[in-house]
């Protein structure tokens, strides 16, 4: 539901949930697991540690804008509600709770993934970021930390750094993580777009085949000489062309390299595989393949059947006294855990208690990537991350792997922030007398 224009509305709605621990935090904002007091369900409440000005700073954050445009895609996560304190400027998201992130999910394997298993996350990943970018949105901050898990199904999160395809460029330089960065945006001065998340995705693929990241960079030369590691130094008339007008900070006194090539880094992935990767993870963004090319690869033949089976099905069921056995077949032979199609049919709907004022002002025209998108010089202050933490591990199956040390930044410690402690303060002023469970107000004596 959308803010409020003042803070007892959303009082009102946060005694709605019951607090129960932290699950992560980031730079811009911490992750908190609640409970619907009514329903009994979980949720993920991410409170921004930034403050706002007014429900209408609110509505123009490029995050909330995104996410009610992209709402009911089943890979892409689901926002419940807004909550606005605006006395305190105050906010936080409501999310469906998500079991871990795919990072968390790999991390310390010693077996390989199933073959199966890889396609269907990136199948996922593919049809959510075709969806942003048939509506005009590119995420800019793909990485296997914002891609969640819910019943072994990704859906794409934290769309805090987003901004649209044909916005003004140039846009923030170091945007999106290092080692899933494109070069692009390592050897230009804010001059890229939105073939920038299909390299990030194809990182990502060979993250979850590998168990390893592709181009751990240690710094922005390193990241550069990573990539040439691997894909090959460009010729002097390529940079000049594509990047050099565009990069007044970047020496392209390169070392001339080869490259290793992607296939021998994972000689357990079939040739296949590897040829489809490759069309993402791209040198030059001209030459990217974009989602939807990737989606039609004969690679995902068998998904893309699946998927238009399920479609059939669910629109026969829609259809009352036209149920025949050819539909309840196809419904039958369609994997529950695979997702709808994405461009085609209806999907869920969010109920709203009233539309966001406003909402439409940047994200708005033609659903496919044509549509033109103008600068909405809105505040960077929506850049944020959700981080959910889990400890699932999968199956192991395939071959055996040595012990992979990886160097990522430490995983935030558990403990709660000042900033989200005094927000839920001000926002659960009412609920101490309400809940019943002794430990329950325990729980909220801590936080003072």
């Amino acid at each position: 539901a959308p803010p409020r224009s003042g803070s007892a509305g959303a009082r009102r709605r946060m005694h709605k949930y019951r607090l129960i621990s932290k699950k992560g935090e980031g730079t811009f904002s911490e992750v908190l697991k609640a409970q619907s007091i009514k329903s009994g369900k979980y949720v993920g409440i991410k409170c921004m540690k930034n403050h706002f000005d007014s429900v209408d700073q609110v509505n123009n954050l490029r995050e909330i804008q995104a996410l009610r445009r992209l709402a009911g895609h089943p890979n892409i996560i689901k926002l419940h509600e807004v909550l606005f304190d605006e006395p305190t400027g105050r906010l936080a998201l409501v999310f469906e709770l998500m079991d871990m992130n795919l990072y968390e999910a790999i991390k310390g394997r010693r077996h390989y993934l199933p073959e199966q298993k890889v396609k269907q996350y990136v199948y996922e990943l593919l049809k959510a970021l075709d969806h942003m970018h048939r509506n005009g949105i590119f995420h800019r901050d793909v990485k296997p930390e914002n891609l969640l898990l819910l019943d072994d199904e990704i859906k794409l999160a934290d769309l805090g750094s987003c901004r649209g395809i044909y916005s003004r460029q140039p846009y923030t330089e170091y945007i999106s993580t290092r080692w899933y960065r494109a070069p692009e945006c390592l050897l230009t001065d804010g001059f890229y777009n939105f073939k920038m998340d299909l390299f990030a995705a194809g990182c990502v693929w060979f993250e979850i085949v590998a168990l390893f990241p592709l181009f751990p960079g240690q710094n922005e030369m390193d990241q550069v000489a990573k990539i040439h590691n691997v894909l090959g130094t460009p010729s002097e008339d390529f940079l000049n062309k594509k990047f050099k007008r565009n990069a007044s900070h970047m020496d392209f006194s390169f070392v001339e390299k080869k490259g290793k090539g992607i296939e021998c880094l994972v000689p357990h992935a079939e040739p296949e595989l590897i040829d489809v990767m490759k069309r993402l993870i791209r040198y030059d963004p001209d030459e990217r393949a974009l989602a939807r090319q990737v989606l039609k690869d004969p690679y995902f033949k068998e998904l893309r059947d699946a998927d238009k089976l399920r479609h059939a099905a669910r629109r026969e069921a829609a259809e009352p006294h036209v149920h025949t056995d050819a539909s309840r077949t196809a419904m039958s032979r369609v994997p529950s855990r695979l997702a709808t199609p994405d461009d085609k049919g209806s999907l869920p709907h969010i109920q709203q208690e009233r539309t966001l004022r406003k909402t439409q002002s940047n994200f708005s025209g033609s659903t496919d990537v044509v549509a033109a998108l103008n600068h909405t010089g809105i505040s960077e202050k929506a850049a944020a991350t959700i981080s959910h933490a889990g400890s699932r591990a999968g199956s192991p199956s395939g071959a055996s792997l040595p012990s992979i040390q990886k160097d990522r930044a430490a995983r935030p410690e558990q403990q709660w922030n000042a900033h989200s402690t005094a927000f839920i303060e001000g926002m659960t002023e009412k609920m101490r007398s309400t809940w019943a469970p002794s430990h329950s107000r325990k729980f909220m004596s801590s936080l003072n």
